[in-house]
């Protein structure tokens, strides 16, 4: 009885792993890049070939934010993420960038630096103004989100 029961967990073990790897095999077969960009409109399109040349495209989704349509497109590259916000006509709105703090003006280091252990920091340009977002663990051990100027002032994130 303990041999069929074990030849019966070796074999449901066995179906299991196959289970897995028939899913990473078409997982690794889906090609690169297959987002289809068709349905965003053409200067959207535009952009976001232009601005994915050296990066990895991850997703692209439509959003309607204060009633105004835009297009978040997120993108990895050099193994950091970077998301960009397009307006209808293809106008980039914002650009977020995962930074190294010490990439950071000095000001917004100290800034982020008092607040906790830095875990993840990014800079965020708006039009001419570029401000810091930081993910930050604290003494006490909970995290919590930073968002300074380039001051180091604090800003609404």
């Amino acid at each position: 009885m303990k041999a069929r029961a074990l030849t019966l967990a070796v074999a449901v073990l066995l179906c299991a792993g196959a289970g897995v790897t028939a899913a990473q095999t078409a997982r690794a077969k889906k090609p690169a890049g297959s987002i289809d960009l068709a349905k965003y409109p053409a200067p959207v399109r535009a952009t976001i070939e232009a601005e994915t040349k050296n990066a990895t495209l991850k997703g692209v989704s439509k959003e309607t934010e204060k009633g105004k349509v835009q297009y978040e497109v997120e993108t990895l590259v050099n193994g950091k993420s970077r998301d960009l916000l397009l307006d209808p006509a293809g106008k980039v709105i914002e650009v977020e960038e995962e930074i190294a703090l010490d990439a950071a003006p000095a000001p917004v280091q100290e800034a982020i630096r008092k607040q906790g252990t830095a875990t993840k920091v990014e800079s965020v340009r708006r039009g001419d103004t570029t401000t810091y977002e930081a993910v930050v663990q604290r003494k006490n051990g909970k995290k919590s989100e930073v968002a300074v100027n380039a001051q180091g002032k604090p800003v609404k994130g």
